[in-house]
């Protein structure tokens, strides 16, 4: 049997931490940036961290095998 692939627009949008967290990174940062005030576009610089519950979704497709 071949293995099992990851999904590939999945691996690319997130990544892991060392604790096994899922990281990605916040939209709204790529253009129209004149109305979004300092703060806002500063905020968005920051990685986001997913919530444990869509985590585990993500964790399935990114690495299938654990």
């Amino acid at each position: 049997m071949p293995k099992m692939k990851s999904k590939r627009s999945a691996a690319k949008r997130f990544s892991l931490t060392g604790t096994g967290k899922v990281k990605y990174k916040k939209m709204n940062l790529r253009h129209i940036l004149t109305k979004k005030d300092k703060k806002r576009k500063r905020q968005l610089r920051a990685a986001g961290i997913l919530a444990e519950s869509e985590a585990r979704k993500m964790r399935k497709q990114l690495i299938p095998y654990s």
